[in-house]
């Protein structure tokens, strides 16, 4: 949940420019690459049979007619490595789309493979690999402004990341040249055991374009004012699984605790941004007739789930804990506020509710609630 919502804020940034981006979907495996070896570096998809067939007619039991491991593995389908080029593969609809005028772009979530490093490997002889999330971005630009448009993005990505976080400052931001002399920038997060990189935003010029449409250049050209160009590519590709592991370590806070005299006595609270939060609302009950407060819990937590508040029944729960343990409990789990039912409910219509953040109580009417949490989490997201 908490990886959705990472990924829904940042189609929020990604399609702000509504009538220049344009969402893709690209598959996650396709044919051999063109040009490429028959056996060549990559992760393939291949049956386990076929592969089982091919390893037995390297020995001596070869049946006659069967399938050579290297011709298995050259007309095996590749899995992606990296949204880019599914995303390059769209580019000349995309241009179409927007009348051939530059800038545009392109924009994709989904899961890319990896080789896993040596020290997650089971095994040296065998390589195992791995899958993570990934964001892309690709924007295409004139040749005269892509340099503008990497400083643009990159204090646009910046403020994107920093916007979310208890500790802006442990998002960092550094410059690169790669091999070719492409300019590029990493943005990195400051975790306990050092720093590593969330994001990367990279000039790639026009070679990887040229590339993926060899032959006839016409069709790449977009229209800079009067000129008409082949334009540079802007990647913005980021790791959304460390992008996650980031928000944790920055909202786990250990806070003093209130409900005890206890000396060095403190609370953990996972203070994750409102709109990163996965619940926002946790349900429960207190004292009164269990059976009618229940039935109140309930018709709250529909009207809150239909209106794409996500909320915690609590009041499902067996097993009665104090309301302090419920607190600390959902403080861990980084609840915004707890709603309490009471028999006051019953009577009046008011709650009580918590909040996560100041861990202060207030009393509110239950058909108030559903507008202030919305509301809060609104305003939240606009600031």
């Amino acid at each position: 949940a908490l990886r959705g919502n990472l990924a829904a804020q940042w189609w929020d940034s990604a399609l702000a420019f509504r009538e220049q981006v344009f969402a893709v979907d690209a598959p996650l495996h396709g044919p051999p690459a063109a040009g490429a070896p028959r056996a060549g570096q990559g992760f393939r998809l291949v049956h386990s049979e076929t592969l089982r067939e091919a390893l037995q007619g390297r020995g001596c039991s070869r049946e006659p007619g069967g399938p050579s491991l290297e011709e298995v593995l050259g007309t095996a389908g590749m899995l992606r490595e990296s949204l880019l080029p599914g995303a390059l593969a769209q580019y000349v609809s995309c241009l179409e789309l927007v009348n051939k005028r530059l800038p545009c772009g392109l924009a994709q979530i989904g899961v890319c493979f990896h080789s896993l490093p040596e020290s997650e490997q089971l095994s040296r002889s065998l390589r195992r690999i791995g899958e993570r999330t990934t964001s892309l971005l690709a924007w295409f630009s004139s040749p005269r402004t892509a340099g503008q448009w990497l400083d643009y993005w990159l204090r646009q990505r910046l403020q994107w990341w920093r916007k979310f976080a208890v500790g802006p400052s442990n998002f960092s931001s550094s410059d690169f040249q790669d091999e070719e002399g492409r300019r590029g920038f990493n943005l990195h997060y400051s975790f306990p055991w050092g720093t590593e990189t969330i994001e990367t935003l990279k000039n790639l010029g026009d070679t990887e374009l040229l590339q993926m449409y060899p032959g006839d250049s016409s069709k790449l050209l977009g229209r800079d004012g009067r000129k008409n160009v082949i334009p540079h590519v802007l990647s913005v590709s980021g790791n959304l699984d460390r992008g996650v592991l980031a928000y944790l370590f920055d909202s786990l806070q250990l806070a003093e605790n209130p409900l005890t005299k206890k000396k060095n006595s403190q609370r953990k609270v996972l203070k994750l941004h409102p709109c990163l939060a996965p619940l926002k609302v946790a349900l429960d009950v207190g004292k009164g007739p269990t059976t009618e407060l229940r039935q109140v819990c309930q018709g709250l937590f529909n009207e809150l789930s239909e209106n794409r508040i996500s909320v915690w029944p609590g009041y499902l729960e067996t097993m009665q804990v104090s309301l302090e343990q419920l607190y600390t409990k959902y403080d861990e789990m980084s609840v915004l506020f707890t709603v309490l039912i009471t028999d006051a409910t019953l009577e009046n219509g008011v709650v009580q509710l918590r909040s996560r953040d100041t861990t202060m109580k207030e009393m509110m009417h239950i058909s108030r609630l559903k507008d202030f949490l919305t509301k809060y989490v609104t305003s939240a997201k606009n600031v």
